[in-house]
C-alpha cells in the first residue's frame, strides 16, 4: 500500500510538473510567434490548468476506469467552488465585477445543466460527448469574440492569465523541448495516478468513482488553488474567479465530452443520485455573487464554502452519501 501511494505522489507530481512546463514551452512558442497575450491566455493556460483533468479521464477510460473519468470531472467542480474559491477569500474579498460577469454566469449555468443532463443517462456516449463538445465549441466562441471586443475590459483577465506565465527570451527548441518534455510527464503521471488509484480503491473496497471524486479530484485541482492563490495573493480577483469558471466549462464540456469520444464512460449509480446535486448546489451558491450587485464574497463567505466542502468529504467518508 505504502508503494501504492508513493507512485500516486509521483503520478501527480508528474502530472501537474508537467502541465505547467508543457504551458511555459506553448507559451513561450506562442510569444515568439506574435500572438496576443489574451488568445495566448485565452487557448494556452486555459488548456494548461485543466489538462490534468483531461490526460486523467482519457487514460481512464482507456483502461476501463470510466467511474475515475467522471468522479474526477464532478470532484473537481466541486473543488474548485467549494475549496479553491473558498481559499481564496480567505485572503480577502473577492469581488465579483457583476456587469462583465453577468452573461459569464449565464453561460456558466446552461454549460453545467448541460453536463448535468448527460450524467443523469446510463452511459455517456459519444452522441452525448458531441453535445458536450459542441456546447464547449460554442463557448469558447462566444468568450472569445466577447473578449476581443473588449466591452467591459475583460480582455485584460485573460492577459493577465498568460503573462504570469511570461518565461525569458530562449531559443526556440528549447520552448519545443519544454512543451515536449511537458506533454510526456502528463502522459506518463496520468497513466501512474490512475493505475494508482485503481489499486488504491480495491484495497480500501471502496468504488473507483469515490477515489475519483476525492483523492483524484483534489490532486488535478492543484493548478487552480495555486493559480487563484497568487491572483489573489496580487488583488487579481478576476483572475481568480476566471479560472474557477473557465476550468469547470474545460472538465464539464471538454474533457468529458473528450473522454466519451475515447470510449463510452458508464455513469456510476452515485453520482446521479448524489454527487452531482452536491456540483449543482456549489454552481447555484456560487451563481449569485456573478449575477447580482451584491457585495463581494468575503471571509464569512468563504469559510462557509470550505465547511461545506469538508461536510462533503465528511459525507463520502463515513458513507453519509449512501443514505441518500
Amino acid at each position: 500500500m505504502a508503494l501504492t501511494i508513493l507512485l500516486f505522489l509521483v503520478g501527480l507530481a508528474l502530472l501537474l510538473g508537467g502541465a505547467e512546463i508543457m504551458v511555459r514551452g506553448a507559451v513561450a512558442l506562442a510569444q515568439r510567434a506574435g500572438l496576443s497575450t489574451l488568445v495566448i491566455g485565452m487557448t494556452i493556460v486555459a488548456f494548461g490548468t485543466s489538462a490534468p483533468e483531461l490526460l486523467i479521464s482519457v487514460d481512464a477510460v482507456l483502461v476501463g476506469s470510466s467511474g475515475i473519468a467522471l468522479g474526477n470531472v464532478v470532484g473537481s467542480n466541486i473543488a474548485n467552488i467549494f475549496l479553491v474559491l473558498g481559499f481564496v477569500g480567505l485572503f480577502g474579498q473577492v469581488n465579483f465585477r457583476s456587469a462583465a460577469l453577468r452573461l459569464d454566469g449565464v453561460v456558466f449555468l446552461i454549460a453545467t445543466l448541460v453536463f448535468a443532463a448527460t450524467v443523469l443517462l446510463p452511459t455517456i456516449d459519444r452522441t452525448a460527448g458531441g453535445i458536450l463538445l459542441a456546447t464547449f465549441f460554442l463557448t469558447f466562441v462566444y468568450f472569445y469574440w466577447r473578449e476581443t471586443r473588449d466591452a467591459h475590459g475583460l480582455g485584460e483577465i485573460h492577459e493577465a492569465e498568460a503573462e504570469q506565465r511570461v518565461v525569458p527570451v530562449q531559443h526556440p527548441w528549447i520552448s519545443f523541448l519544454l512543451l515536449v518534455g511537458g506533454f510526456a510527464g502528463l502522459i506518463f503521471g496520468a497513466q501512474l495516478l490512475v493505475d494508482s488509484s485503481v489499486t488504491i480503491a480495491r484495497s480500501l473496497g471502496v468504488t473507483e468513482a469515490v477515489i475519483g471524486l476525492t483523492l483524484v479530484a483534489f490532486g488535478t485541482s492543484v493548478p487552480e488553488l495555486a493559480a487563484s492563490a497568487v491572483a489573489a495573493y496580487r488583488k487579481q480577483t478576476d483572475i481568480a474567479v476566471g479560472n474557477i469558471v473557465g476550468s469547470n466549462l474545460f472538465n464539464s464540456l471538454g474533457v468529458m465530452g473528450a473522454a466519451s469520444m475515447v470510449g463510452p464512460i458508464e455513469v456510476p449509480a452515485r453520482v446521479p443520485a448524489f454527487d452531482i446535486w452536491v456540483m449543482l448546489l456549489a454552481t447555484g451558491l456560487l451563481l449569485p455573487f456573478m449575477m447580482t450587485k451584491r457585495e463581494g464574497f468575503g471571509r464569512v463567505a468563504a469559510v462557509s464554502f470550505l465547511l461545506l466542502y469538508v461536510a462533503y468529504i465528511a459525507a463520502i467518508s463515513l458513507g453519509l452519501d449512501r443514505i441518500v
